[in-house]
């Protein structure tokens, strides 16, 4: 009986040094579609393994609105947040804030994820965040209803999507009033910015600015591919297209209300969920090309990143590395068709069931176009705001594609002054 009681005493000791020990950390994740919840999923199954607790914070959905939030906590070296999930485009933004993954996290495992991916997200021979997953944008059609309008495969120009939409809307409208050809992201946000910027690269109008940092926005491709886009706004695409995000975008969608839409990878998933107007009937390809040109995505994803002022980075740190791990990236890929970064789950058996364009547009992940965030470093934030309103002006009428540009270009030189 002594011995039974002695374990006991010494279980229970144990248990209360373990709970003792353990911490909680708030974890500032993703609020797009079912990012939330399935951050809530990992983060719960890596406080369950530990011990500690993780603590989700709602945040905002556009990115320009996050970004600004996180600046400010950082810039006062708020320790708030332990964790932050971060654009693709962020780490030369913040990256002074946050610590050195490579410190906390074993080589053989950061080597798994694509070389660029993590290249990216090295500042100073800092990485400064994992790769959490990758996007790039994809066409989603309708394959009933190409089938229905007498069309084997989706369209590969600008101009086709042009006259099928026209042709599906036309026939659809027949009983259904509120139905639309072509949806996309057209609010005036970094949304935008990543829309714009497929089309003129799908053109061969450039990237903005060139790696060598030179202004190149003001040029013949551009005006030729904003006056194609500038045409879908109220014919196939809705006047309100200038105020959709990506959610507004699937929310028409996924009601059954749009024969085709730009988006990112997550919105598959959350289409073939029960009760979607659209499960079964999605198909996905890659986006069309330009006069000319070849089909342009633009590369997005998000990062898990390290406060530098967080109290418990250690343990911020173990999150990290579980969330962006092989077995945590397989689970958000079947699950909720988010993009992995690790490239031996794109010939995943499971992963390739659940979600099969991510093996037949593979070449459209590893090669997809990036914004200039790299070479404006801290001025990126600038350019793609002053992009994003030329354009958006020019999806509203406001100004006609060439003097658009000319004035962007005007802008860009401004901000970029003696460099960038």
């Amino acid at each position: 009986m002594k011995r039974v009681l002695a374990s006991l005493s010494l279980t229970l000791a144990c248990a209360a040094v373990s709970q003792a020990g353990a911490v909680t950390l708030t974890f500032a994740c993703d609020s797009v579609g079912q990012g939330f919840d399935e951050c809530k999923k990992g983060a719960d199954a890596w406080a369950k393994r530990t011990g500690n607790t993780v603590r989700l914070i709602q945040v905002p959905k556009e990115t320009d609105q996050r970004l600004a939030l996180y600046q400010q906590q950082l810039g006062a070296r708020s320790a708030d947040v332990d964790v932050y999930m971060i654009d693709v485009v962020w780490p030369g933004l913040i990256g002074q804030h946050l610590l050195d993954m490579k410190k906390y996290i074993p080589a053989a495992e950061i080597n798994r994820h694509f070389p660029a991916i993590v290249q990216n997200n090295t500042i100073g021979g800092k990485l400064v965040g994992m790769p959490f997953f990758t996007d790039a944008g994809v066409l989603y059609y309708r394959t009933d209803l190409l089938k229905k309008y007498g069309y084997t495969k989706p369209p590969k120009t600008w101009n086709e999507l042009a006259t099928m939409a026209q042709k599906i809307q036309a026939g659809e409208r027949k009983t259904n009033s509120r139905f639309v050809g072509f949806v996309f992201q057209g609010k005036n946000y970094e949304g935008l910015t990543c829309d714009a910027l497929e089309w003129i690269s799908s053109f061969g109008g450039g990237t903005i600015v060139d790696s060598s940092g030179k202004v190149t926005i003001n040029n013949a491709k551009t005006v030729q591919a904003l006056q194609a886009i500038q045409g879908l706004v109220g014919t196939v695409a809705p006047q309100a297209v200038t105020t959709y995000g990506e959610e507004e975008a699937r929310n028409v969608w996924q009601a059954g209300n749009a024969a085709f839409m730009r988006n990112w990878p997550y919105a598959y998933a959350a289409g073939q969920e029960q009760g979607s107007a659209v499960r079964g009937k999605i198909g996905v390809a890659a986006l069309p090309a330009g006069t000319g040109g070849k089909p342009a995505a633009t590369l997005g994803g998000w990062q898990l990143a390290v406060n530098a002022y967080s109290k418990n980075p250690k343990e911020a740190a173990s999150l990290v590395q579980y969330l962006t791990g092989v077995q945590e990236q397989k689970r958000r890929a079947v699950e909720a068709s988010y993009n992995p970064t690790i490239a031996s789950l794109y010939k995943d058996k499971d992963v390739l069931k659940a979600v099969p364009f991510f093996g037949s547009l593979y070449d459209v992940f590893t090669n997809a176009v990036a914004r200039p965030a790299t070479v404006t470093g801290s001025k990126y934030n600038q350019v793609s705001d002053a992009f994003s309103t030329a354009v958006y002006n020019v999806l509203t009428k406001k100004s006609a594609p060439g003097p658009a540009m000319k004035t962007l270009e005007g802008q860009l030189n401004r901000i970029k002054g003696r460099g960038w």
